[in-house]
């Protein structure tokens, strides 16, 4: 069969094939590494030059020839199916749309949204402050002087001396309990807050991290005392957990900031091998409190002998990780979204009292 013949047959064939799987076995039987359009181009590579220089242009093009009709009837097929599914195809508008791709809610975030909701039934406004704070505020405010050993236990990070501010040493705050020295500074009491935000000390394992969050409560007003306390701590973990049978146990302890001071314990159950909140089987330690030192008092500028308070202040993390059944604080950081897609909630999931914080 001469060039001519085979370039009017192919053609024949291109025009004839009515689907693309037809087109494309028509295309390898032309240009495949067995085609016949190849076989003449291998056939090249054996001719004189005078033969490749008279059968080189008829052969090649050939082979661009076969090649635009094959784009030429792909491009027609395409647009025929394409047509016909347009034609024939219809979409139920009255079925469910398909689930779109959503972010979930971080436990720690979902926490303090619960806390916040908490706290603001209680009549407590939410205060925030710096994260890089001055030596007095995160410290000496605080009862905490230079040499005080609680500033070693505190583990904390310190900026460069070049970096000071008015004489004052900068530090990653170890704790929010600057914002509430900055509260009673610059507001008249009585005054009633919690301030939740991230804290640093330098410590790192299964149960510790170098950032955690933290929350703080602060009262003061006038006839303050520990029974107050008490019956708030009890109420915010009622709720929190969401169980009426917790109990709580208060402990002597020492805070430089509270005289006095108690550590307090919450009773827990052993169900199906794991503990839960509630009841008194157990007891476990979830927060510190006290009554305001005096000294804290008289250092925002406040007369000791009128006003009164008591503050407290817990890891969110490890309240997260108590309810929700979480083992190892260092996951809240770690970025896996498969942790996040287990433990993580709805962003319409808003925590209510009425239809329960952890809904």
């Amino acid at each position: 069969m001469d060039i001519d013949e085979l370039g009017h047959r192919l053609m024949g064939l291109i025009e004839a094939a009515n689907t693309l799987d037809a087109l494309e076995a028509v295309r390898v039987s032309a240009l495949g590494k067995q085609g016949s359009v190849s076989a003449l181009l291998k056939t090249m590579g054996g001719m004189s030059p005078e033969e490749r220089q008279t059968q080189g242009p008829i052969i090649n093009g050939l082979r661009e020839s076969i090649t635009t009709a094959l784009t030429a009837k792909k491009a027609d097929l395409e647009t025929a199916e394409l047509n016909r599914r347009l034609a024939t195809e219809r979409v139920d508008m009255t079925l469910p749309a398909p689930d779109a791709p959503r972010g979930t809610i971080h436990p720690v975030s979902q926490v303090m949204d619960e806390l916040a909701e908490i706290f603001a039934d209680m009549g407590f406004a939410v205060a925030e402050g710096p994260e890089i704070e001055d030596d007095w505020h995160n410290f000496t405010a605080l009862n905490i002087p230079e040499t005080h050993p609680a500033r070693a236990m505190h583990d904390t990070f310190y900026f460069p001396d070049d970096m000071a501010r008015d004489g004052q040493k900068m530090v990653l705050r170890t704790h929010t309990s600057p914002v509430q020295i900055r509260t009673m500074t610059s507001q008249e009491p009585p005054i009633r807050i919690i301030a939740p935000g991230r804290v640093y000390r330098s410590d790192s394992d299964a149960t510790h991290t170098p950032m955690f969050h933290q929350i703080e409560g602060l009262v003061i007003d006038k006839g303050i005392h520990l029974g107050h306390l008490k019956w708030t701590l009890e109420t915010f973990l009622k709720a929190y957990f969401e169980r009426e049978d917790v109990v709580l146990r208060l402990r002597p302890s020492y805070f430089p900031f509270t005289e006095p001071s108690v550590e307090v314990d919450v009773g827990y159950s052993v169900i199906n091998g794991k503990r839960v909140i509630g009841g008194a089987e157990g007891w476990m330690e979830v927060l510190g409190s006290g009554m305001v030192h005096r000294k804290v008092i008289a250092a925002c500028g406040l007369d000791p002998d009128v006003w009164q308070g008591f503050a407290f202040g817990t890891g969110v993390d490890r309240l997260a990780m108590l309810k929700y059944g979480m083992d190892d604080l260092r996951a809240f950081f770690d970025g896996d979204n498969r942790w996040l897609q287990h433990y993580g909630f709805n962003a319409l999931d808003v925590p209510t009292l009425s239809g329960g914080v952890g809904a």
